[in-house]
């Protein structure tokens, strides 16, 4: 029994770093009705930017929220400079921009700082507690708090706000909101950049455990975009509870399933994607979409 719990906390634990890229990813789809793969690259950079604040000797928190700040603004920066060309366009273009960028950015970061790992400071304190004989990190518990208030905030953000019900206006039909008065272009800006800042977030809290390389966030994204597809590209509350199932099937599969093992845990994403699909496409939490002809 002690095993079993020490893997399901071990999972959420994993499935709170993929929930922190997850949630920008919604928040981008949410607001610009993309998916944005170059996600995970803008929040290694973020990470190297708090870094570089953090060598200057700034404290870590400090460091971290200038971070956001300047994420907000490059996030911004680039929705006006390069993905508004390609927006209102065929959506498979701006996904393949979004690749590119992706590249483009881990380049710039492997230019300037190279591929050596680096160690990240943790914004919490370590040790660990014991909980029902299993024991937990504080740093674990301290990302995991974080995530459920960054959910918590964008679901209150995009359910009972001005901001998010234009962001979401926007999203679903540009045409429609610039007829209703809504500043299309500036909401589109403002989208990107709470993303960016997001990303930074989740790009402080994944590097100390990970380390941080300019590569640090790619296995990362392929299990967020699992926990997006699985709880719902329109729900917060679903892709970081999709995310915690993720990290804890996949860590009880590895031990309890022997035909599938460490080496073939990376599977079980893909499964359980299989598997939700055909019972419910729009997700675990989304929406069903319901198109009138």
């Amino acid at each position: 029994m002690d095993t079993f719990i020490q893997l399901v906390v071990d999972g959420l634990s994993v499935g709170s770093i993929y929930a922190a890229l997850a949630l920008a990813i919604v928040l981008v789809h949410q607001s610009t009705g993309l998916i944005n793969f170059s996600q995970g690259a803008m929040a290694v950079l973020s990470a190297y930017i708090a870094y570089v604040f953090i060598q200057l000797g700034l404290p870590v928190l400090v460091a971290i929220l200038i971070s956001v700040a300047i994420s907000f603004l490059m996030g911004a920066v680039i929705e006006r400079l390069l993905i508004r060309r390609f927006e209102g366009g065929d959506p498979d273009t701006a996904v393949v921009v979004t690749i590119g960028l992706l590249t483009l950015i881990t380049g710039i970061a492997a230019w300037f700082w190279g591929y050596n790992n680096r160690q990240f400071p943790s914004l919490f304190p370590g040790g660990s507690i014991e909980i029902l004989g299993a024991f937990v990190s504080i740093r674990s518990i301290g990302t995991t708090i974080t995530i459920l208030a960054i959910m918590v905030l964008l679901q209150l953000l995009f359910l009972n706000t001005k901001l998010g019900l234009a962001l979401r206006a926007v999203a679903d039909n540009p045409g429609s909101a610039a007829f209703s008065g809504l500043p299309v272009g500036r909401l589109l800006m403002i989208g990107w950049g709470l993303a960016a800042g997001l990303g930074a977030i989740a790009g402080a809290l994944v590097a100390p455990r990970l380390t941080l390389t300019p590569g640090m966030m790619d296995f990362a994204l392929v299990y967020a975009l699992a926990a997006v597809i699985l709880g719902g590209l329109n729900s917060p509350i679903g892709a970081v509870a999709a995310a915690w199932l993720i990290g804890v099937l996949e860590n009880l599969a590895a031990v309890y399933v022997p035909i599938i093992g460490y080496d073939l845990r990376i599977a079980v994403p893909f499964i359980l994607i299989f598997v939700v699909l055909i019972i419910r496409p729009q997700g675990l939490f989304g929406r069903k979409v319901v198109v009138r002809v």
